[in-house]
């Protein structure tokens, strides 16, 4: 009877399991390139998708509106990859690491410098501008993922442009004379 009992929970996990996974399964892409965009490693990114996902498992209830599972997720990754970069700050490494030891893509050297210059930038203002320019999200999707007001995520928007400006080159805008 016990064994019984236990087949129909299994049973009744799976068929709970496999929307959730298959939402997952279709956000990946943008999440890995959101978490890649945080942390700047595929590993860690990776990781800190796991992370989000298994997160997103445990509080699945909360989610009232099934059809913003996409910002609500992103929000999840979003908070995973702030808290592994706070732990970073905590530790002091003893020696300088790596920073991939796979296969090194070749970057040009105006990307380096954006990411570099993006790297500076406030955090609350970089992630708007990653998902806005990384991800192309609209500003109200922006909105709804950082759950704060359109007119809040505008003026971050300017405000990281000025600070990328400003760390690209003193406020000369790439492409002009």
């Amino acid at each position: 009877m016990e064994d019984l009992l236990k087949g129909q929970w299994v049973r009744q996990m799976e068929d709970k399991a496999e929307p959730f996974l298959e939402q997952v399964s279709g956000q990946k892409r943008i999440l890995y390139g959101i978490a890649y965009s945080y942390l700047r490693n595929e590993n860690d990114a990776l990781e800190m998708l796991q992370e989000a996902t298994y997160r997103a498992w445990i509080k699945r209830s909360s989610l009232k509106d099934p059809g913003r599972f996409a910002p609500w997720m992103t929000r999840i990754l979003i908070n995973c990859c702030k808290d592994e970069l706070k732990r970073r700050k905590q530790l002091v490494p003893a020696e300088p690491q790596a920073r991939d030891s796979g296969v090194a893509e070749m970057t040009s050297d105006r990307k380096l410098d954006m990411e570099r210059a993006l790297d500076k930038v406030k955090l609350k203002y970089r992630q708007v501008l990653v998902l806005k320019y990384y991800q192309d999200l609209t500003l109200s999707e922006i909105a709804a993922v950082l759950g704060k007001p359109e007119g809040t995520v505008k003026t971050w928007l300017n405000k990281g442009l000025e600070q990328l400006r400003s760390q690209m080159g003193g406020g000369k805008r790439y492409g002009g004379k």
